[in-house]
């Protein structure tokens, strides 16, 4: 098996399962129970806690457990949105953000608040240059992902952190899902707000860290309980937070080391890929290393997927979260590309777990498959 869809989930390391296993095993009292059962698992939680907040270079208070991206991007958005609706009523996003985020600002519209959403240039980036142009006196919040999901670019995070310090009443909220433990981001002094998600980091599916400076309010999306500052209310699984802390300190213990044959994979496959006639790369030269958009244009891309899941290769096209939908990427067609080469994208996203052989053995699946494919629609 050859598995390249990284970016819609990773596999969980085994030491990690073994934790969360080992954890909901023997911790499985409510940690918000008075008894020394709910007090040991309450010490395991905050243990848990401070050991995220080092990882990150943050405090401890400063971290609220979620149960992943979507809920950390809408907690960040309305939550702000809802706080300070009183200071104003404009938020500054993208096109090219991830789905959780997108269709919170279009239900914010709705409800009275005006957005601006930026366009990337060719690069599918957005410059600081364009969000500062976008304030206005009623900006409260800017929201932009780190990494795109999709084409893989870096958006200057620290350059438009730097020049939301002269706003001080607008806050900066940072999707860095994809970012994690692949493309380095300082979060304190820089972000107001930011989203990770364990399972993109071989953690387990249903967990998320949501960082929230120091100071700053919130409204909460839920009521019903005190739990993370009030916050994200509700028992809070910590057999999942528990396994999710492992997992981010193997992660970045991992990129240190091996981010580099990550972007060695990328860069060979993207070679690779530009010698076959017909097939274009979509992600830019200068991108996030695990992750490489390409198209295949007048073949659709949900067949391609399946034509290689035949042979145990896994892609995927477009986002997970909008894989189902028929529809040309957003992202791509807000990057200049035009509605044949947005219909036909497919996407790589790789591991600390590849390796080259794995990239070899694809090249040459993909292209069996692809020259196959061109020949029935010739016929």
């Amino acid at each position: 098996m050859i598995y390249f869809d990284n970016s819609a989930t990773t596999r969980p390391y085994p030491e990690v399962v073994d934790t969360f296993s080992t954890v909901a095993r023997t911790y499985f009292a409510n940690p918000s129970s008075l008894h020394p059962l709910g007090k040991e698992v309450e010490q395991l939680l905050h243990s848990a806690r401070q050991k995220v907040a080092e990882s990150l270079e943050v405090e401890p208070q400063e971290i609220v457990f979620t149960s992943g991206g979507t809920e950390g991007n809408n907690i960040s958005i309305k939550g702000i949105a809802s706080q300070y609706r009183d200071r104003g009523n404009h938020i500054i996003t993208s096109t090219i953000e991830h789905s959780a985020t997108y269709d919170a600002c279009k239900k914010l519209e709705k409800e009275g608040f005006r957005v601006t959403y930026l366009l990337p240039n060719e690069h599918g980036v957005i410059l600081k240059s364009q969000v500062e142009e976008a304030i206005t006196d009623h900006t409260i919040l800017v929201s932009l992902i780190h990494v795109n999901n999709e084409i893989g670019s870096i958006q200057p995070i620290e350059e438009i952190g730097q020049l939301l310090k002269t706003y001080p009443r607008i806050n900066f909220h940072v999707d860095n899902v994809q970012g994690i433990a692949k493309v380095t981001l300082p979060l304190k002094g820089i972000v107001d707000l930011c989203t990770m998600s364990a399972h993109k980091f071989h953690g387990l599916n249903g967990n998320g860290i949501l960082y929230v400076r120091k100071g700053l309010k919130i409204d909460s999306l839920f009521t019903g309980g005190s739990q993370e500052q009030g916050i994200r209310p509700g028992t809070e699984n910590v057999a999942g937070v528990v396994a999710m802390t492992k997992a981010l300190r193997l992660a970045l213990d991992q990129q240190k080391t091996k981010i580099f044959m990550v972007e060695e994979i990328s860069r060979w496959i993207e070679q690779e890929c530009e010698k076959i006639e017909g097939v274009f790369v979509n992600s830019p030269k200068k991108r996030a290393p695990h992750i490489l958009n390409i198209s295949v244009p007048h073949l659709k891309p949900e067949v391609i997927v399946q034509a290689l899941a035949e042979k145990e290769v896994y892609i995927s096209t477009k986002s997970a979260c909008s894989s189902k939908k028929n529809e040309p990427s957003r992202v791509l067609i807000s990057s200049g590309y035009n509605k044949e080469r947005s219909s036909s994208a497919i996407r790589l996203s790789f591991s600390f777990e590849n390796t080259m052989e794995e990239a070899i053995e694809f090249m040459d699946i993909f292209k069996e498959v692809v020259i196959s494919m061109k020949k029935v629609v010739k016929k």
